[in-house]
């Protein structure tokens, strides 16, 4: 099943009526000129590259005895250690 969502948008007056001459233009509905710019216009989005980012890696041989990931309270008291009375 096709479903279409209505909603309301604010367009500048100058793009409105880029737009209107385009679907004039190409015999399209208003509302296909808009859905196929917003479509080119994500598709562009989602092919550009974004630079790759270098980040450090450690290394080591796991996580250190007894530390449980998943307890999130043992793991304060691990890093926050007994330092004693503050």
């Amino acid at each position: 099943m096709f479903l279409c969502m209505r909603t309301t948008i604010h367009i500048d007056d100058h793009l409105f009526a880029q737009l209107k001459r385009i679907a004039a233009d190409t015999g399209k509905t208003l509302t296909a000129v808009i859905q196929d710019a917003l479509r080119e216009s994500l598709s562009r989005r989602r092919t550009t590259q974004r630079p790759a980012i270098d980040l450090p890696v450690f290394h080591g041989t796991g996580v250190m005895s007894g530390v449980d990931l998943n307890d999130s309270a043992s793991l304060l008291d691990l890093i926050e250690g007994d330092h004693g009375p503050a």
